[in-house]
């Protein structure tokens, strides 16, 4: 089977169609499909006005449809360029995953007075497209695991993130994903969103973070954990860009992919 993994596309179509579909048969995607570039540039504007002291600023009714929309239409304008005649899969990234639930939707709607985008409906109507929440797939013979984005409670501590009540929900994620991973036992392919810590995930001044975030590690020790226990042939991730490339644990080949960069292999058992 021709497998083409491909990392965050982040709504880049025009990285997108550079990469060759030809003889593909499987395409997996690392999640953040869509472009969230206005929803980025506030939530990082926001980071720095908390560094400063300064109150969080909120959404407007005009922002809130800019970014429903901006991560709406750029998400399925992707899949369609892949999933129109192959089979395609993605998990969810960390960008517009609130997005995904309806309720959330129907939420902003009534707290705005206005009309939203519903992602989740038109990812349905979309052919060959599966978005895989947390399950094991056995495509063609071969088992992929599909791990949506999670926040690790080691990335906490390495930011030094003290909110008691965001870090009871972090170690509630953690736990979650720990026992999903335990449940999928050994696979031939990983797709995860972080990759696992201390392996490209090493964070820089790239994409204009806070500084105190420079050098430190984004990685999930959850996975790294996984990783080095069940030793999946290939894991695919991408979330922290600047971390694109391969390197090995033990016997595993990783694969950051970056922002739509992409790797094809051919999987034979």
């Amino acid at each position: 089977m021709k497998i083409l993994a491909v990392g965050d596309p982040h709504g880049d179509i025009k990285k997108v169609k550079k990469i060759s579909k030809k003889g593909i048969d499987l395409v997996l995607i690392t999640g953040d499909v869509g472009k969230a570039d206005f929803a980025r540039k506030f939530y990082f504007d926001n980071l720095k006005r908390k560094e400063k002291g300064l109150s969080e600023k909120k959404y407007t009714k005009v922002e809130t449809k800019k970014v429903y929309s901006e991560i709406h239409d750029s998400t399925i304008k992707i899949l369609k360029y892949f999933c129109e005649k192959i089979p395609t899969y993605s998990i969810l990234g960390n960008v517009g995953n609130n997005m995904i639930r309806n309720a959330k939707v129907r939420k902003d709607e009534e707290k705005y007075k206005i009309k939203l985008p519903y992602l989740r409906k038109s990812l349905e109507k979309l052919k060959n497209f599966h978005l895989v929440k947390n399950r094991v797939r056995n495509i063609g013979g071969i088992r992929i695991g599909f791990l949506e984005y999670f926040n690790d409670i080691c990335w906490d501590k390495e930011f030094g993130i003290k909110d008691k009540k965001k870090l009871k929900k972090v170690r509630k994620e953690t736990l979650k994903s720990k026992k999903i991973l335990k449940n999928f036992g050994s696979l031939d392919i990983l797709v995860c969103h972080q990759p696992p810590y201390g392996y490209l995930d090493k964070v820089s001044l790239k994409y204009n973070p806070p500084k105190s975030w420079v050098g430190k590690h984004a990685g999930s020790k959850v996975i790294l954990d996984y990783v080095k226990k069940h030793q999946p042939k290939y894991v695919f991730c991408g979330h922290i860009h600047e971390g694109e490339g391969k390197t090995k644990i033990g016997k595993s080949w990783i694969y950051n992919l970056g922002v739509a960069g992409h790797k094809i292999i051919n999987f034979k058992r």
